[in-house]
């Protein structure tokens, strides 16, 4: 008798599993990343060398950015981050934002800083939190650095 093939969704994949072999295709092709560190941790070039590589993968990709990781986003705020043996933030950041990725900065986090749109490199956009909503509720997968 043959074995029979099933079908699990789950978090935007799909598995397969047929003949006793699992198989993932995926269905989604959204990834939004909420950034929380700024330009003194490590952490946020890790972020940003995963969304680099997402969209290396064709995937649509957007950071939204929080807390002290508006100051990625501000003139001038990465131009001496350098985090070995990765590339400087600078060059992650921008060679994010020239291959497609979305950038937003949190509205009351760019205000606290005393930020406003021209105080953010081109590319950047002040946008709530209802611009990644709408793409989770759509079924794009998330991560937080």
């Amino acid at each position: 008798l043959p074995k029979l093939s099933f079908c699990q969704v789950s978090k935007g994949l799909i598995h397969n599993q047929q003949n006793g072999e699992n198989h993932m295709s995926i269905e989604r092709n959204d990834l939004i990343i909420v950034m929380t560190k700024g330009i003194y941790d490590e952490v946020s070039s890790v972020g940003l060398t995963l969304a680099n590589g997402a969209l290396t993968a064709e995937m649509n990709v957007g950071l939204f950015l929080t807390s002290s990781a508006i100051d990625l986003v501000r003139r001038d705020g990465v131009n001496h981050t350098h985090v070995h043996p990765m590339e400087p933030l600078k060059a992650l950041l921008h060679d994010f934002i020239d291959r497609g990725g979305k950038v937003w900065a949190c509205p009351p986090c760019t205000s606290a800083r005393g930020y406003d749109q021209s105080s953010l490199i081109d590319g950047v956009e002040i946008q709530g939190a209802s611009v990644i909503f709408a793409r989770i509720k759509a079924g794009a997968a998330s991560l937080t650095f």
